[in-house]
């Protein structure tokens, strides 16, 4: 399916759908509704901006989902990973209470507002709070594809998405423990992409070396990548691209799964973005390119 709209934006219309047929969800946004919002303009009394208060919106929402509703609560990647860690700790980690954290602005998409907005660390943070589910979909159905499986479970979700630039993917959205493959294995090296710029990248890497295979993911917390092993474990290498640090990457991860194969990380390094500019400056900036990823391979 082709993308028409941004996964930020996606995700709105999505959940306003689902909440015309699930009076439980209820959207709480940290001051990023702008001037529209399709979920408030049609539940105004489901809706609650709660301004630059994000450790108390992840409170509230835990409170929500106590009373058996399910919450969802949007605010900057950053933001929810740091400024909320500890509410996010608690609620959906030790709770598990069952929200679902929408954060745009992940990795460096929020470019242009500079450093204090990037977040390339957040993954790491959720990782590690065992039973919160972790997605970076790709494009407009693969976001709404995730936006349904959060709401349709009892688990708490991060949810990581970019800005408001349209990717468009005309591939099959990978569910939780799916692979969608973009470039069939035909070898011993496998790029294995997560999120819009990554894959984006594979695909420019795989027109110039169709003998690599490509694999998208999209869940990618430690049970859903797991349950994902059997379509990657054919590969003797892997290769993973993705808009995060090192540490705490998914590609950290499937190396601790996959003792038996080499796993390589291609992704936005350890030094700190000094300046703005556009999204694709960023990333190339931080060595987040298609050499990088050739020569990984």
């Amino acid at each position: 399916m082709t993308s028409t709209m941004s996964a930020r934006e996606a995700y709105r219309v999505e959940l306003t759908e689902l909440a015309a047929e699930d009076p439980r969800i209820v959207c709480l946004e940290a001051d990023l509704g702008g001037a529209s919002h399709c979920f408030r303009d049609r539940f105004p009394d489901r809706f609650l901006n709660l301004g630059i208060a994000e450790a108390s919106a992840v409170d509230i929402a835990v409170g929500l989902a106590s009373a058996g509703l399910r919450p969802f609560v949007s605010t900057f990647a950053t933001f929810a990973a740091f400024r909320a860690a500890e509410s996010v700790k608690l609620g959906l980690g030790y709770l598990a209470a069952p929200v679902v954290l929408v954060s745009p602005y992940g990795g460096v998409s929020g470019a242009w507002f500079g450093p204090t907005h990037h977040c390339l660390e957040d993954l790491a943070v959720m990782q590690s709070l065992p039973g919160v589910r972790i997605a970076v979909p790709a494009g407009e159905a693969e976001t709404r594809a995730a936006i349904r499986t959060a709401a349709a479970g009892d688990q708490p979700c991060y949810v990581r998405l970019g800005r408001n630039e349209v990717f468009d993917a005309p591939f099959t959205p990978a569910g939780q423990g799916d692979v969608t493959w973009l470039n069939p294995p035909s070898g011993d090296t496998c790029l294995v992409s997560v999120g819009e710029k990554p894959t984006a990248l594979c695909q420019a890497v795989t027109e110039q070396r169709p003998d690599l295979g490509h694999a998208h993911l999209c869940w990618v917390d430690a049970e859903s990548l797991t349950l994902a092993l059997p379509h990657l474990a054919s590969a003797r290498r892997l290769v993973v691209v993705e808009e995060h640090r090192p540490a705490g990457s998914v590609a950290s991860t499937l190396a601790l799964l996959l003792p038996d194969r080499e796993v390589r990380g291609v992704n936005a390094g350890t030094d700190w973005p000094t300046e703005g500019g556009s999204h694709d400056e960023t990333l190339a900036a931080l060595g987040l390119t298609t050499s990088a990823v050739l020569s990984a391979v």
